[in-house]
């Protein structure tokens, strides 16, 4: 192929304008991520302090409740929450549904903000009870 070598193998960021889509993409990679790395930080850190006895799981409660675990706990309801809605948003989208422009960015929008919501309303329950 003569004179190919010049020509861009893909679209390059400059030639994309950013939408809801793209952001929301990024957050599902972003919040996956976080629930694989923090989430399982946590959850071996609890399961230690479960089997390490009444000393290390008090000392465990203790940095879970303090502001900074409880900033944590929060970033991982909300990962969870994000990658849920946006995983079924995917979902949608997979069985061929939800491609018209407007309902795409419709459900790009809600998607983070149906993650808020869910987040907020457990995290209250938990705090208010």
């Amino acid at each position: 192929m003569a004179g190919a070598s010049n020509r861009p193998i893909s679209p390059h960021l400059q030639i994309w304008k950013w939408g809801p889509a793209m952001v929301v993409s990024i957050l599902h990679r972003v919040s996956g991520d976080g629930l694989a790395l923090v989430g399982l930080a946590v959850l071996v850190w609890w399961l230690g302090a479960l089997a390490g006895g009444e000393a290390s799981y008090a000392a465990f409660t203790a940095h879970a409740s303090a502001w900074y675990g409880k900033v944590v706990l929060i970033g991982l309801t909300w990962a969870f929450f994000n990658h849920m809605a946006s995983g079924l948003r995917h979902f949608v989208l997979d069985i061929g549904a939800g491609y018209e422009l407007k309902n795409n960015a419709l459900w790009s929008v809600l998607t983070p903000l149906i993650a808020l919501a869910l987040t907020g309303a457990t995290w209250a329950y938990i705090l208010l009870r």
